[in-house]
């Protein structure tokens, strides 16, 4: 019988969706470089370096692209129409995302931005409001 071999540690998107069901905000940095990087992974885009950390994002961030998803209307005639957006994290990345608590075509280019987890199709995600 072979020996038994413990689980491998959760992967980087794991441990982001487990921060996320904790309440927290997490991304993850370089510790030679200090840069910031998002989506997950276990290396540092360009150099390679596998020294990443997790550490708290601030939650702000400035819209850098939006666009708007129209919907046919809800039964009620009340529409369902949504943005998804690109924030620019203050920490340096960018992430895919959409802006809520303003009508979809009011999220612009340059507006200033407060991350908060919310409850997207019965998973913990990262959505913004107006800051």
């Amino acid at each position: 019988m072979a020996d038994a071999k413990p689980a491998p540690a959760p992967g980087p998107e794991a441990a982001f969706r487990a921060f996320l069901a904790e309440g927290r905000f997490m991304i993850q940095r370089s510790a030679a470089t200090g840069a910031h990087v998002f989506y997950p992974r276990v290396a540092t885009p360009g150099t390679g370096e596998r020294d990443l950390v997790w550490v708290e994002a601030s939650g702000f961030g400035t819209v850098y692209a939006t666009t708007v998803t129209r919907q046919r209307p809800n039964p009620d005639g009340s529409s369902a129409d949504y943005n998804i957006a690109i924030i620019a994290l203050d920490e340096g990345p960018r992430m895919m995302s959409r802006v809520e608590g303003i009508a979809p075509d009011k999220v612009t280019i340059g507006m200033r931005v407060k991350a908060r987890i919310a409850d997207l199709d019965g998973a913990p995600g990262i959505v913004f409001d107006p800051a």
